[in-house]
This record gives structure tokens, C-alpha cells and sequence, in this order.
């Protein structure tokens, strides 16, 4: 599925390079073939089987047209609110959303928290969590668009300004 030198997104990591595909002795007479992808933002290094990449939700960066569907969900202020909540389960909900790797949920917990913050203060793991959504889509749509994460941070900071 994968390339080295291909860009593949690992939830709750984000954007990485296929840096090699290495097979590797698990027990006697059982091998197994591993991506090894270094995560772009901390240099982090993940091993994943290739048979895996569907379970654990390894994926292709998203296309052009895909980063425009993840702005218009950013855009979209008439979503329900979920500050009836309390903060913990609030923080269980948008931490399992992330976790799905996709990058629409992504950016729904991010236009969420945003939408929360500006009625009440968000709690420290809210905020934590908005700064993780921030850049898993920073990075992924710098990417996907082929421009500078600020120039990207900035599209994203001036949407929740109006």
C-alpha cells in the first residue's frame, strides 16, 4: 500500500514519512513486514505492520479537494453545541473522535472547542485537546495544500475570528 518516501497520517500523531519497510523475525519461522514511519512534527518513530495499516488507521494524506470539505467543516458554526456536558465527558467524546483518524472529525473537534471557548473558558485537557487538533490538521493540510503551516495556521485562526 505504502512507499518509502510516502506520506502517510497515524491518528493521534498525524503526518509521517514511510522512512523503510523492514521485515522482521517475531518467532521461530514467523516474520513480519513493518512500516517505519517517522512522525514529521516530533521525529518520532512508529512501526506498524503492513497487515495493520487498516486496524491501527494508518491512511494517505488527504488530497486538495478533501482540504477544502475539511474548511467548510471548520466554516459550519450552526453544529450543536455540546457545553451541557461536563468537561470530562466532553474530553472522552472529542478524544475518541481524534483517535478515529480521520481528518473530518478532526476538524469538528477543533471548530467545537473553538464554538466552546468563545461562551466559557475551556478546562487544561480541552484546551490540550484543541491544541492537538490545531496541529494534526496544521500539518496534514500544509501538506495536502503544498503551503506553509503558518499561512495554513493563519486560514485556520481567521475562520474562528469572524
Amino acid at each position: 500500500m505504502f512507499k518509502v518516501g510516502d506520506k502517510a497520517v497515524y491518528p493521534t500523531h498525524g503526518v509521517g514519512v514511510i522512512e523503510a519497510i523492514e521485515e522482521r523475525e517475531l518467532a521461530k519461522d514467523k516474520k513480519q513486514k513493518f512500516y517505519v514511519l517517522r512522525i514529521l512534527g516530533n521525529g518520532m518513530t512508529i512501526m506498524i505492520p503492513t497487515d495493520k495499516v487498516d486496524q491501527v488507521g494508518l491512511r494517505s494524506v488527504i488530497s486538495t479537494k478533501e482540504a477544502l470539505k475539511v474548511y467548510k467543516i471548520l466554516k459550519d458554526k450552526k453544529t450543536k453545541t455540546v457545553d451541557s456536558q461536563t468537561w470530562n465527558r466532553r474530553y472522552r467524546e472529542y478524544m475518541e473522535r481524534i483517535k478515529t483518524g480521520s481528518v473530518y472529525e478532526v476538524a469538528s473537534v477543533l471548530r467545537d472547542l473553538f464554538l466552546l471557548k468563545v461562551g466559557k473558558e475551556l478546562s487544561f485537557g480541552e484546551r490540550r485537546l484543541m491544541d492537538i487538533a490545531k496541529n494534526l490538521l496544521v500539518k496534514e493540510l500544509a501538506i495536502a495544500q503544498k503551503l506553509p503551516e503558518h499561512h495554513v495556521e493563519r486560514n485556520i485562526t481567521s475562520i474562528f475570528e469572524n
